[in-house]
């Protein structure tokens, strides 16, 4: 178990010992529902991802909203594994339109089987997690999971357009962060609540903690590409740089560029040209027109909102790593 800077674990660690044994449930859940009797790829494809680590936070905020708001039968943990397929499946799809190559630190399973493949057994997970949620018999649920579903690929396809344009601005990119990161953090604590039968206050509150999360979370992912340390964060500084996304830091520098340095951008973002000292140039850029504090400032930002969400909801000891969480999303950019 990793530690804080205080010498405690971590938050995402404490409520994964908190939610032991509903996790073992959920991974149970997974083992089972990713098996496919005629198509054997499909196991093989979605085990190198599930089996890859990362932290299973957004079946964790399933489970432990649910846990929070006094629920007390079984369906918390159809939703969590539910949960995890959406994400699982997106991250196969991201990694073919990305045309990645490497995820926590292994190969993608489009880089080891093919592009098909992934797709295809992404569709495979969707179609899974739309199965498990039915099975809540909620059609809340369902419609809240099923939104999510839509305006996670809608946001995906909002970036194609918009992570490539000098005229992407910031109203913009939080659409797309909203889309494709904050909408499954908000679906995965809000069905918490719904199935636990909490008021609608409550259930307003969940929704609002997720989404600010995952906008903190995404925010802090594009801050770290240009000055976080690689063997923490599994990527190199500049990945988005040279993969010409459009991350908040960048839109901020631009919005304060001069023309001549609004050419650069343009040479180096839409038109592709990149040559040595880019990067270089990029991060003096991004420094001279206080863009990382900037970017740093709204991470820190939405990370309170998502604390003030926390008062509306039962006291409760998750409420309070809940709580450290968001302040541990954005102690990551200290």
């Amino acid at each position: 178990m990793g530690l804080d800077g205080d010498g405690n674990a971590k938050p995402h660690e404490r409520l994964a010992a908190e939610l032991a044994d509903d996790m073992d449930r959920v991974n149970a859940l997974i083992a089972e529902r990713m098996a496919s009797k005629h198509a054997p790829r499909i196991p093989e494809v979605t085990a190198h991802l599930v089996g890859a680590g990362g932290k299973r936070l957004r079946p964790m905020l399933t489970l432990g909203t649910a846990r929070m708001c006094g629920y007390g039968g079984d369906h918390h943990v159809k939703l969590a594994a539910t949960v995890e397929f959406i994400h699982t499946a997106t991250l196969l799809h991201d990694d073919v339109v990305d045309e990645s190559r490497q995820r926590r630190g292994r190969p993608t399973a489009n880089l080891l089987w093919d592009n098909k493949s992934s797709v295809l057994v992404g569709d495979y997970l969707f179609a899974r997690a739309f199965q498990l949620m039915v099975e809540t018999d909620s059609l809340r649920v369902l419609d809240i999971l099923a939104n999510a579903a839509a305006t996670i690929a809608e946001g995906e396809v909002l970036q194609l357009s918009a992570a490539q344009n000098l005229a992407t601005d910031e109203a913009i990119y939080l659409q797309v962060v909203r889309g494709k990161t904050a909408a499954l953090f908000s679906a995965a604590t809000q069905v918490g609540g719904v199935i636990a039968g909490v008021p609608e206050a409550q259930e307003a509150a969940l929704y609002t903690y997720g989404d600010a999360l995952g906008v903190a979370f995404q925010i802090v992912d594009d801050l770290l590409d240009y000055g976080g340390d690689a063997a923490a964060t599994g990527k190199n500084v500049g990945d988005d740089f040279r993969e010409r996304k459009l991350t908040l830091p960048v839109i901020k520098a631009v919005a304060k560029a001069d023309a001549e340095e609004r050419a650069f951008w343009a040479r180096v973002i839409e038109k592709g040209d990149q040559r040595e000292g880019d990067l270089e140039r990029a991060l003096d850029l991004l420094a001279r027109h206080g863009a990382m504090e900037a970017t740093r400032a709204d991470a820190l930002r939405w990370a309170s909102e998502a604390k003030a969400a926390l008062g509306a909801l039962p006291e409760h000891p998750i409420r309070g790593m809940l709580n450290d969480l968001a302040d541990y999303v954005v102690a990551r950019i200290s």
